[in-house]
């Protein structure tokens, strides 16, 4: 197995990617290599400061970086060289089996449809976050951003690509989906939420459970994967990431809050693509970044893509 870092990627980058790299190579299997994308010069000095071997890492020498201002598909067509497009050119040609990045998200996107797109029969990928819901259960919560305004035929597939998600990566045999809404009653909603519960009510394709309320996020014992569109859901998203600084801040301590830090996950598949791609945050320090690794691996192992592929063939 062949994880690709871009070690350019993200806000503390390459100090930060480079630690967490060193980190995730002390779990990961012998034949499990990482494969840096990047500045040689700093990567290997920052190796170097960390007490690390380079020869643990495959680097590949990337002259330009997409900064996280920079206009996603501009910078991504204009810097061919860059850490980011010379990343997704080994994944698209099978050099990587996975590719993870803390940089510019818009870039990953753009990348991911440009080079290994989408699976075919998906109409929009998706981005998943976990929800914590209980001291040792998490619930699905997608879209968080790719598609910040959705048809009822997109929302439906969410439900489909969700419920393999949970199956896949969660070993859950019988997700439960349910559609974030304002009221738990069918005929609650606006036009979207009204007519995509009528698409998944009495469907075939996946377990659906009915409307869930915002409420019900962080105390639900109603279902597994929760379906919205991507810009309630990266609201949602935020707003939980804020909350768990805010308690932080306030020095309020508890293992159920803990599991609200984004660092215990560091990244989330892009959903419903030809081949694994992982999007961490932009402000990832070391442990964030080696999950961000540990999770490509995963998503990798498990086959998640081709099983997405064989579904929806």
């Amino acid at each position: 197995m062949r994880i690709g870092v871009d070690a350019m990627g993200g806000d503390f980058a390459p100090e930060a990617t480079v630690k967490g790299a060193i980190l995730a190579k002390k779990v990961l299997l012998a034949n499990e290599q990482i494969v840096l994308f990047g500045d040689k010069e700093q990567i290997v000095e920052q190796i170097v400061k960390q007490n690390g071997s380079a020869t643990d890492f495959e680097i590949v020498h990337c002259t330009e970086v997409i900064g996280m201002g920079e206009h996603p598909a501009k910078a991504f067509s204009k810097k061919q060289d860059s850490s980011i497009t010379v990343g997704f050119k080994w994944l698209a040609q099978n050099k990587i089996d996975g590719f993870a990045s803390a940089g510019n998200t818009g870039a990953m996107l753009v990348g991911t449809m440009y080079t290994v797109k989408s699976v075919p029969g998906i109409i929009r990928p998706a981005i998943a976050s976990y929800i914590p819901s209980s001291e040792d259960k998490f619930n699905l919560l997608l879209d968080v951003g790719i598609n910040p305004d959705c048809r009822p035929d997109v929302l439906y597939q969410y439900g489909i690509l969700g419920s393999l998600y949970a199956k896949i990566i969660f070993n859950n045999s019988n997700p439960r989906v349910a559609l974030l809404n304002i009221g738990e009653e069918e005929e609650k909603g606006n036009l979207v939420t009204k007519s995509t519960f009528e698409l998944m009510k009495d469907n075939t394709d996946f377990n659906f459970v009915g409307n869930v309320e915002g409420n019900m996020l962080f105390n639900n014992d109603k279902a597994d994967v929760i379906v919205c569109d991507g810009f309630v859901g990266n609201v949602i998203l935020k707003e939980a990431e804020a909350f768990y600084h805010l308690l932080k801040k306030r020095k309020i301590t508890d293992p159920f809050f803990e599991r609200f830090n984004f660092e215990n996950y560091g990244g989330t598949p892009i959903i419903g693509v030809n081949a694994p791609v992982i999007i961490g945050h932009g402000v990832s320090n070391e442990k964030a970044i080696m999950n961000m690794i540990l999770q490509t691996r995963t998503v990798i192992s498990t086959n998640l893509c081709n099983k997405i592929k064989e579904a929806f063939s």
